[in-house]
């Protein structure tokens, strides 16, 4: 059965989307109630201890998932390479979210080009440690070829959709049988709201497939009331 997750990047309630949620003893609880996915930012910047985790798994309901953003020691630092000792941390840390572990987010470094031996120990790595979906947002043009495609076909990683994309329009190739979008705001990133026809598009291609949709234009406070309208939309 296919399944669409519509979410934000954190779980904050804003004051004007407050009334839309119902009352609950934290953010994370309202926020679940109403929708069933949130990405998870801030492993991207520090650490979490598993007790973090298993705490934000135990405050959702059982349907819910969580994308969790790869640390950035291990794809900005160490640009993919050597990254054992770091991935196990991340991977000891990250198994307190259990079941309620959705998908890994990849965001690679725009300066990161495609090198295929480098990307497949890490992919080949990555999955055999993780049975979730595995999303990559890469923002460099080589991993958009068609070597990037194979590549990430042979390991069942979804290329993440983006908007503003992070290359000249394009078509779209997929790589997975699923999708994962990550839509920032546009035309300003971070805080551009997207409108009723934009939406009405989204849900068209989103509808009949497994599919997450992210809205990361928080600094607005504008993805809360995004998910909330593509959610009806999709409903």
């Amino acid at each position: 059965m296919n399944h669409t997750r519509i979410g934000c990047a954190g779980w904050s309630i804003d004051r004007d989307s407050a009334a839309r949620f119902p009352a609950g003893a934290s953010h994370l609880e309202r926020y679940a109630q109403v929708l069933n996915a949130a990405e998870i930012n801030s492993s991207f910047y520090r650490p979490h201890q598993p007790q973090t985790y298993e705490r934000w798994a135990t405050s959702v309901p059982a349907d819910f998932r969580f994308s969790v953003k790869l640390p950035r020691s291990i794809t900005h630092f160490a640009r993919l390479a050597g990254v054992d000792e770091p991935l196990a941390a991340f991977a000891d840390q990250s198994a307190g979210l259990g079941d309620k572990l959705g998908c890994l987010l990849v965001q690679l470094p725009p300066s990161l080009g495609l090198d295929r031996a480098v990307a497949d120990a890490f992919f080949a790595t990555l999955t055999a440690r993780f049975g979730c979906m595995i999303a990559c947002e890469a923002r460099h043009g080589g991993w958009f070829g068609d070597d990037a495609t194979a590549l990430l076909q042979t390991h069942g990683i979804t290329r993440v959709i983006a908007d503003p994309p992070a290359r000249e329009p394009a078509p779209y190739v997929p790589t997975s049988g699923a999708v994962y979008a990550r839509l920032h705001g546009s035309p300003r990133m971070y805080y551009s709201s997207y409108d009723d026809a934009y939406l009405d598009s989204v849900a068209a291609y989103l509808s009949g497939k497994d599919a997450w949709c992210i809205f990361d234009n928080t600094a607005s406070g504008a993805a809360l009331s995004n998910a909330l309208s593509l959610k009806q939309q999709l409903a």
